[in-house]
């Protein structure tokens, strides 16, 4: 194999398939990126049996074949490289690359005992690839963390014909994003849980490159199906989770409220951020509406307290309630819009924040639950 590609066209390439490779790999040949280069174009995959990541990338092809190396280090130093163009070439068990006066062998790994990447699913639609990145933005940050609970670790997908439809919970908080799309079959009604890690930085990645992306889903038993996405030059599969018994978190939302309050987001973000400082880690912040507005205290130890008024549109009775501020930081941040509406039904029922438009009404399509700390007073 020997090759002469462009230095940022490699060094994004590499960073993107190495940055899903396991920290821990259970056999050492899963810690390499398979470089594979076929009449003039480079493919460079990654796989850990769960999630598979390939992208292709033009090349001044000399030899076609393959080689296996450390996908970490090869990304740490692609992307010091001079601004030149790189040559790679097999030499033996070795990789030689050569970027103007720099120059790195590297060991190679056996390629025979690389697993094969899986194919990509049947193709179920297509979706606009910058809302798609920005709904999973908005989504992905209320997923759980908890390995041991790893239904909470995902996102979970509905598609119901031309309505795509992400939810997330960690049981302390929900978001749920609904986009159009293009299915492939009008009449679609699927549902898939995917890790939401794995979703995020798809997403991540695909949303800048601009077009579509398409989505594929593999029918499968419960927690054996695989989804896929492809945009531009790259691709990715993922195992799904198994959701078949991913609790009815859409009757969360309250149908009515008796209270909503209108805020600026960046003034509310500023506020927490500020107040939160005396608070220490499993302490709330208190977020008091009445009709002279909000003010937004909180209490740490050794008396340390803060407090601080801010303008706010409020209707219904004066109400107290308690937030974790980095939950509700996390909510504002992805709420893409200038105002938000926090609504509530009391101070010890969730609370329901949406994005506002010019006219201070609700944007449907993004809601953001967040579940109150009871607080005495």
């Amino acid at each position: 194999m020997k090759f002469r590609v462009e230095r940022d066209a490699l060094a994004e390439a590499v960073a993107w398939t190495a940055k899903s490779l396991p920290s821990r790999p259970s056999v050492p040949v899963l810690a390499g990126v398979m470089l594979r280069v076929t009449d003039g174009n480079l493919q460079v995959s990654g796989f850990d049996y769960e999630v598979s990541s390939q992208v292709t990338v033009e090349v001044q092809g000399d030899a076609d074949g393959a080689a296996l190396v450390s996908g970490r280090l090869l990304a740490e130093i692609t992307k010091a490289l001079p601004a030149k163009p790189v040559d790679i070439a097999a030499v033996g068990a070795h990789l030689e690359l050569v970027c103007g006066s720099a120059r790195f062998t590297l060991p190679t790994m056996p390629v025979e005992d690389y697993p094969s990447l899986p194919e990509m699913p049947e193709s179920a639609g297509t979706v606009d690839a910058a809302t798609f990145a920005a709904a999973v933005a908005q989504v992905a940050i209320a997923a759980g963390r908890d390995e041991t609970l790893p239904m909470m670790t995902g996102v979970r997908i509905e598609l119901s014909g031309s309505t795509l439809a992400m939810l997330a919970t960690d049981r302390y908080r929900l978001a749920l994003r609904e986009i159009q799309w293009n299915p492939d079959d009008p009449e679609v009604s699927i549902n898939a849980l995917v890790p939401a890690r794995t979703l995020h930085d798809t997403a991540k990645a695909l949303g800048p490159l601009g077009g579509e992306v398409t989505m594929a889903l593999a029918a499968g038993g419960a927690g054996e199906g695989m989804i896929g996405f492809a945009g531009g030059t790259r691709r990715t599969t993922s195992r799904l989770l198994d959701g078949a018994n991913y609790p009815p978190v859409r009757s969360l939302f309250p149908s009515s409220h008796n209270a909503d309050a209108r805020v600026s987001v960046s003034t509310l973000i500023e506020v927490v951020k500020r107040v939160a400082l005396v608070a220490e880690r499993t302490t709330p912040v208190l977020l008091s509406f009445s009709a002279d507005g909000l003010v937004v205290e909180a209490g740490g130890s050794e008396e340390a307290r803060a407090s601080e008024a801010m303008e706010a549109t409020f209707t219904g009775d004066p109400l107290t309630i308690g937030f974790n501020p980095q939950y509700l930081i996390d909510g504002l941040t992805n709420l893409g819009a200038q105002t938000a509406v926090l609504s509530f039904v009391d101070a010890f029922k969730p609370a329901v924040i949406s994005p506002a438009g010019e006219d201070g009404e609700v944007v449907p399509g993004y809601r953001y639950l967040i579940m109150p700390i009871r607080v005495s007073r």
